[in-house]
């Protein structure tokens, strides 16, 4: 499937998000995601904090995409966050980050996790797309851009 809207709701996009920390960015989606499943906020956090453990989601080009996987979930569930200000995150290139695109998978989810983050990591590759995601006005430009890219993307 091409279209983001599987992956992403409007209600699961913010913009001006500040963070001091990768925890506290990790609490604040936890705070977002637990608004769209039934997960408790510190799990979110606490599961994205421990990937992050195995190594930085920081993927370059001032990306992350922080990624686990949760009890209760029936589908992947993607959270995306444009931060006021960058983000120290050890990623690859050493450039901080200040786009976030955290993906919550079902537990069982194994292929359909791997495929999902792919297609995040493609799309989150895309320099254009990038430039377009950072001159955004507002949370709903940014869903937007998710699903009109897409589209155009399926044709």
């Amino acid at each position: 499937m091409n279209d983001f809207s599987d992956l992403l709701r409007a209600d699961a996009v913010s913009t001006g998000v500040t963070a001091a920390s990768k925890k506290a960015l990790f609490q604040q989606l936890g705070t977002m995601g637990t608004a769209l499943a039934d997960i408790d906020a510190r799990v979110i956090a606490e599961r994205l904090g421990e990937r992050e453990r195995l190594g930085s989601t920081g993927f370059g080009g001032g990306v992350a995409i922080p990624h686990g996987k949760f009890p209760g979930l029936i589908a992947p569930i993607g959270l995306f966050v444009r931060l006021g200000q960058p983000l120290e995150f050890q990623a690859v290139d050493d450039l901080p980050v200040d786009l976030v695109f955290a993906l919550l998978s079902p537990m069982a989810a194994g292929s359909e996790h791997l495929k999902a983050l792919a297609r995040v990591s493609r799309r989150m590759r895309d320099r254009a797309f990038l430039a377009k995601l950072r001159g955004a006005g507002s949370k709903d430009a940014l869903y937007a851009l998710f699903i009109a890219s897409d589209a155009r993307h399926a044709a």
